[in-house]
């Protein structure tokens, strides 16, 4: 395992150069996790890449494996751990992929550092993402009850009917994983989500983008993704059929494809000024 200090905690992170012969000319991908996962999610995703590009995926603050710090959190914050692991690991340019709360994480990013993005995939995510009292009301639910009271509600909007299977052992693995994470962590980056507002934010991205959302997304529904895809000039809006909120996971082969086509557009070297 690799861990770095950034700031107030220690981040668990994994980071894969690409192989042997694979160029290094192109940015290393960096996926960001979605509210109540961990690095994990990606592990299908890594896989089919190969070897051929370097990857970075790392537990977001109060998530994982890494330190929960001081709370409550703000996306600004979440964004210069990432800033911080980057610059600690000499990364100078990334595409960044963040699924949900990872996706404004990577927005934020752009946001104060986007000499560091030389593109975005922004998946199952938005520009602002559900109401105060939503988080308000989730925040005052599990901090009664636990994680766990909230699982029956969640995995729905994570996961479609033909995932949520008994015998599906992958479905038992998510839940578990869902309900171990810090509760403090994730009461804070609730907060956050519930003062992230990046619409002006959105509108100023001119790396290329792509937007990914799953048909069935209970989460942030596929005319969600498609809002936040018109808000950024030129950005590429892909539905992946048979997946909800989290389509890495239940269709990877779908979801990499689109990666691979989408990381064809990044030019191989940073652009030389005059």
């Amino acid at each position: 395992m690799q861990f770095a200090l950034i700031d107030d905690i220690a981040v668990h992170y994994d980071f894969r150069p690409a192989g042997a012969g694979a160029s290094d000319a192109g940015p290393v991908i960096v996926f960001i996790n979605s509210l109540g996962t961990d690095l994990r999610i990606w592990d299908e995703v890594k896989t089919r890449l190969g070897s051929d590009r370097a990857v970075l995926t790392y537990d977001k603050r109060g998530h994982g494996l890494s330190g929960i710090g001081a709370t409550p959190y703000t996306i600004e914050r979440l964004a210069h751990d990432l800033i911080g692991l980057l610059e600690k690991l000499s990364i100078a340019r990334a595409v960044l992929c963040g699924l949900s709360v990872g996706g404004l994480v990577a927005q934020g990013v752009h946001a104060l550092r986007p000499d560091l993005v030389a593109g975005l995939v922004l998946s199952n995510t938005a520009h602002k993402i559900g109401t105060a009292e939503m988080w308000n009301a989730r925040m005052e639910a599990i901090g009664k009850d636990g994680l766990a009271s909230i699982l029956d509600t969640t995995m729905p909007r994570w996961f479609t009917p033909a995932f949520r299977v008994p015998d599906n052992a992958a479905y038992a693995g998510y839940r578990a994983m869902f309900a171990r994470q810090p509760l403090d962590g994730y009461i804070a980056t609730c907060a956050a989500l519930r003062e992230a507002d990046y619409t002006a934010a959105a509108r100023a991205i001119t790396v290329p983008t792509l937007c990914i959302v799953g048909d069935q997304d209970g989460s942030t529904p596929p005319d969600l993704v498609r809002e936040l895809a018109g808000l950024i000039h030129g950005a590429r809006f892909e539905v992946i059929a048979g997946a909800g909120h989290i389509p890495n996971v239940e269709q990877p082969a779908a979801y990499t494809d689109l990666l691979r086509q989408f990381l064809q557009q990044i030019p191989p070297h940073i652009p030389q000024g005059d």
